[in-house]
């Protein structure tokens, strides 16, 4: 594996120590509140037969940030990010790290919370995003 998992207080200390905070969630949850300072670049999107790949994710993540950057992706619970996590690295960036329990908390198949995210936790939560920081301005024509 060539990237680290970290729950919600984990990643937050690698942000705290510069690390970028990546949101891989649709353009409407990353509207709906995220961590502060944080891009998005959805993995997914929401389509009408269901979630649907971002042809997208990868230019755009290579137009916004060197192989060698350091990065915390992070999802609702922490399956998009993994996969985030899993392209990323065999496109060559080296220094990943997938946040288990996401924004909203990891669950098990009876909805127990198994991990809290990053909103449970208390930390920092906003819904304004620098113009840069979006989906709209991060996409590759």
């Amino acid at each position: 594996m060539s990237y680290e998992t970290l729950n919600p207080a984990g990643s937050k200390e690698r942000l705290d120590g510069g690390w970028t905070y990546v949101d891989v969630r649709t353009v409407e949850e990353f509207e709906a509140g995220h961590a502060p300072g944080a891009y998005n670049v959805p993995i997914l999107f929401r389509g009408a037969m269901g979630m649907e790949p971002n042809e997208g994710f990868v230019a755009a993540m290579k137009n916004a940030f060197p192989a060698d950057a350091k990065l915390v992706l992070g999802c609702a619970a922490g399956g998009r990010s993994m996969h985030a996590c899993e392209v990323l690295a065999r496109e060559g960036y080296s220094n990943l790290v997938n946040m288990h329990g996401g924004f909203s908390g990891a669950r098990d198949p009876m909805g127990t919370v198994t991990e809290p995210g990053w909103q449970a936790c208390g930390f920092e939560v906003t819904a304004e995003a620098a113009p840069e920081r979006t989906w709209e301005a991060l996409k590759a024509d």
